[in-house]
């Protein structure tokens, strides 16, 4: 087990090495592939290395989760068992979150600040829903067909493969994890090869909790190499991805071939539209924290902000002013509120659109450079200047694809009607935002917008009760209290006569 000191505020480079291995039923696996260096990207440095699971070893971690399913009681455990797992699971999360916040930081460069406020706390509250939520479960009774009564109930489905992305890894697999290990299913996970350390904790952290060996294993590993294989095993039974767009269509593929249900959270390009009515305050302060929190690397960012040109003026160059004060640096220190970006090849992804944009007639705002000033001992790692661009319309390049980074790109619009068109006009429809106190103006916006959430004068707000996931090419399914309980358990139909039946009588002869 790792070390469990808090290390907040401590240099971004310090601390041993992390090893991130996998676990197969309750067991720690070296893994027969490669030995991969997982970089720390607040000092450009190595945090760690992973051992990554071949075919074999996926292999026996599906064959772990099967045996729990078939072969052991898990998936009929009572209610109020399963409920008592969930909340000491939900305890472990809130008694290490200072070591699970260091551990994501350390790979992933997100504020630490925000990691343990946001990030952990939401991990926990998930598990803490869906122990609530399985206490109110009930099934359906009917009863119209004359002389009989059919009463349907959910079971667990199987063995789920559970994919987390890199950019929020234990928030994101929470939510997977939660809702299968709540309805009776075993799982297998794989985080992404960036960012393995703090979900190898969580794993251990489980199987401290109660969580029965097998029920839970992980693999670790690249998507190419360890997500294939686990997508490919005839011993899965369903399959849920959060990540981009393109691998989200191959792992459909796979799955089509054997029937199995997918649920995929993918990518995103979210309009968030300031009309004049709006409250520009609070529009403002939520825009730059949709764009920039989390260093921007969020599928839910509100990435094309549209502003009604009456306010235009104004409300672009207050954005700019701010953006240019936010503090960059350490994720570790807490006044730190944006840090680097995830990898250096993913920085510099970031910073060729700001590169290239001018040459699409896109005026860069601000940004689009490299910090200057910062200490020494982070001057190798992956920070960036946020950057705002002016597109001249809805068709350029960073209007239409996912930048995936602190890049903000405005649009001003004169007409509802325009702004609406452009809205969707984006293969993506994951969530807008709607920034106004015209009650009219917001009912006809909440209608004719296409995407799976639309988020009315507020930003970034989770209701786990209700289903979250997009249109198009921003996914396929939902999650949430009832989207889940649909996606993790098979309905079952029993049907009973109230008193003996007479059944037809064939091959009777007279």
């Amino acid at each position: 087990m790792h070390d469990l000191n808090p290390h907040e505020n401590q240099p971004a480079g310090s601390g041993a090495p992390e090893a991130a291995h996998s676990i197969v039923a309750g067991k720690e696996i070296q893994g027969t592939g490669r030995t991969l260096d997982i970089s720390n990207p607040a000092t450009g440095g190595i945090a760690g290395t992973l051992c990554e699971a071949g075919a074999d070893v996926v292999a026996d971690a599906v064959r772990a989760a099967r045996q729990a399913f078939d072969r052991t009681d898990w998936p009929r455990w009572s209610v109020p068992r399963r409920q008592a797992l969930l909340l000491a699971v939900r305890d472990k999360i809130v008694e290490h979150a200072d070591e699970l916040a260091r551990l994501e930081c350390l790979a992933l460069g997100v504020p630490l600040r925000e990691l343990k406020s946001r990030h952990m706390m939401r991990a926990a509250e998930n598990f803490r829903f869906f122990a609530e939520f399985i206490g109110q479960a009930r099934g359906d009774l009917y009863d119209q067909t004359p002389g009989y009564r059919s009463i349907v109930t959910r079971e667990p489905v199987g063995v789920a493969a559970l994919i987390a992305p890199w950019n929020a890894p234990v928030a994101l697999a929470s939510m997977k994890l939660a809702a299968a290990l709540a309805f009776g299913n075993t799982c297998v996970l794989k985080p992404s090869e960036q960012t393995p350390f703090a979900l190898h904790l969580f794993v251990r952290l489980l199987h401290e909790a109660g969580v029965p060996d097998g029920v839970v294993n992980l693999v670790n590993g690249r998507g190419d190499v360890t997500g294939a294989a686990l997508v490919a095993q005839d011993g899965v039974d369903l399959i849920s991805f959060t990540g981009g767009t393109g691998t989200g269509r191959l792992i459909m593929a796979e799955a089509g071939r054997r029937l199995v249900p997918c649920t995929m959270e993918l990518g995103g390009k979210s309009a968030n539209i300031v009309f004049a009515s709006a409250d520009r305050d609070r529009a403002l302060d939520a825009a730059l924290a949709s764009i920039y929190s989390n260093n921007g690397q969020q599928c839910l960012a509100g990435s094309r902000i549209f502003v009604d040109r009456a306010i235009a003026d104004d409300f672009i160059s207050d954005f700019v002013d701010r953006a240019r004060n936010i503090r960059i640096g350490d994720p570790n220190d807490a006044e730190t509120e944006l840090g680097p970006l995830a990898s250096a090849a993913h920085r510099d992804r970031v910073l060729r659109f700001a590169h290239t944009a001018p040459q699409d007639g896109v005026e860069i705002l601000t940004g689009g450079g490299v910090p200057a000033g910062l200490p020494d001992e982070i001057s190798g790692g992956y920070y960036i200047d946020p950057i705002a661009a002016l597109a001249p319309g809805n068709a350029n390049v960073v209007c239409q694809q996912e930048i995936f980074g602190p890049f903000a790109t405005f649009q001003i619009f004169d007409s509802y009607d325009e702004v609406v068109t452009a809205a969707n006009a984006t293969e993506f429809g994951l969530v807008s935002y709607v920034w106004s106190d015209h009650l009219p103006t917001v009912e006809r916006a909440v209608r004719d917008l296409r995407s799976g959430v639309v988020w009315v004068n507020t930003t970034m707000t989770r209701e786990l009760r209700a289903p979250f996931g997009g249109f198009k090419s921003s996914g396929v399914g939902r999650e949430g209290g009832e989207a889940c309980e649909r996606f993790y358990t098979e309905p079952k139909t029993v049907t009973v006569p109230s008193a003996p039946i007479e059944p037809r009588r064939m091959g009777v002869r007279p």
